[in-house]
């Protein structure tokens, strides 16, 4: 008898039926590798401010306008070690909305936060085009922070943003929440342990329906804004599994890259819709990464193939054909190690105390944001990148 990997369910937001609506068709489609980023039951009405021990935690959210914005500011009222003390955004209506669900109050600025020594850290969900001023001011205050993906416009944006956040010494975290889950975690011990063998190619996908549903033609549009996202569909959706890529490929080292990137319906101008990017390793092993907005189905969200043996997810079950296991490739592997906690709620434990947490690092975030950068020029000049 097998059972079904671990799953978690999306909340749907207070709000209009619109954004619940893009949110629950976001989740259906940005499973891809089996996990939902926004596991948590619906909140409804403002959280007054609350401290129950010595270990609670005061954050700020910084910026409201991402996607996930919402849901973010739904685990910060449901955790109980978070006092959320202040809201900001460029957008008044945008901070006021965040403050009914976390409560505290809304900053006249950004600096207003930094300058406060009761808070402990930030919670950065801002239009990408700020991260590049949010971030390493809120390092320089010394406040530890969660910025969300992407963490600059472009490769040479995270590097500067990883450089003030390492200076600094705070601690950092980023949303690639794919790397919590059971199945994913699974695959890379059995990558990292050598149970595969010689890693020769591996495939990755995580696209929805976004484009032709229109979930970015309201709030979200920015999104969809090359200029203030950094990035489109392709870069949007596939930096995620760039990072999971880069993440079972750990000890190996990403040496060239292109890709292929285009428009499907040209909803949004000037945003690209879908794209593949390939990326070849130091050791010889080529992934090819897939991330869209067009997409109607994902089915086959990771493959993994080496000389002694093959995974794979598909409609997010692990799949294995490792011959020295005596595996059946057709029933689903079940016996899966624990997966972690959301990114967010890995580090309001970490501003808590708590340590040896699998954080995602500034240096990580940035190495991603550069292949994809690198991915995106390999596509404009139709050439392999030397990385």
């Amino acid at each position: 008898m097998t059972k079904r990997i671990n799953t978690f369910s999306l909340s749907e937001n207070t709000g209009t039926m619109t954004r619940r609506t893009a949110l629950r068709n976001l989740a259906a489609g940005a499973t891809a590798l089996a996990v939902s980023p926004f596991a948590l039951s619906s909140l409804a009405g403002a959280h007054p401010a609350k401290r129950s021990n010595n270990r609670d935690i005061v954050l700020a959210m910084v910026g409201g306008q991402h996607i996930h914005a919402p849901n973010f500011a739904e685990r910060m009222a449901g955790a109980e070690n978070v006092v959320t003390k202040y809201q900001w955004d460029s957008n008044p209506d945008t901070a006021r909305r965040r403050q009914e669900v976390t409560g505290g109050e809304i900053a006249e600025s950004p600096d207003q936060i930094f300058n406060d020594p009761e808070v402990d850290g930030v919670v950065i969900c801002s239009i990408t085009d700020k991260h590049i001023d949010l971030v390493p001011a809120a390092a320089r205050a010394g406040k530890h922070i969660f910025a969300e993906k992407p963490v600059g416009l472009n490769g040479s944006q995270a590097e500067t943003i990883a450089n003030a956040v390492n200076n600094a010494g705070v601690l950092f975290q980023t949303g690639y929440f794919m790397r919590s889950n059971p199945a994913n975690l699974m695959v890379q011990r059995l990558i990292q342990d050598g149970t595969l063998g010689k890693i020769t190619r591996l495939r990755l996908s995580n696209v929805h329906s976004g484009a032709i549903g229109g979930w970015f033609d309201g709030e979200w549009r920015w999104m969809a804004d090359v200029e203030k996202a950094g990035v489109g569909a392709f870069g949007d959706l596939g930096s995620h599994v760039f990072d999971l890529l880069l993440w079972l490929m750990k000890d190996d080292k990403p040496v060239s890259c292109t890709g292929h990137i285009e428009q499907a319906i040209a909803r949004y101008p000037g945003c690209d819709e879908y794209g593949e990017g390939m990326v070849v390793f130091d050791s010889g092993a080529v992934a090819t990464v897939a991330g869209g907005w067009v997409d109607h189905a994902n089915p086959n969200q990771l493959e993994v193939s080496g000389t002694k043996g093959h995974a794979r997810i598909t409609n997010g079950q692990l799949y294995l054909n490792i011959p020295d296991w005596d595996t059946n490739a057709n029933e689903p592997w079940t016996d899966l190690p624990d997966g972690w906690k959301h990114p967010l709620e890995l580090f309001f434990d970490a501003v808590s105390g708590e340590g040896n947490l699998p954080l995602i690092t500034a240096d990580e975030a940035a190495g991603v944001n550069r292949l994809v950068t690198e991915v995106y020029r390999g596509n404009e000049t139709k050439s392999w990148i030397q990385l």
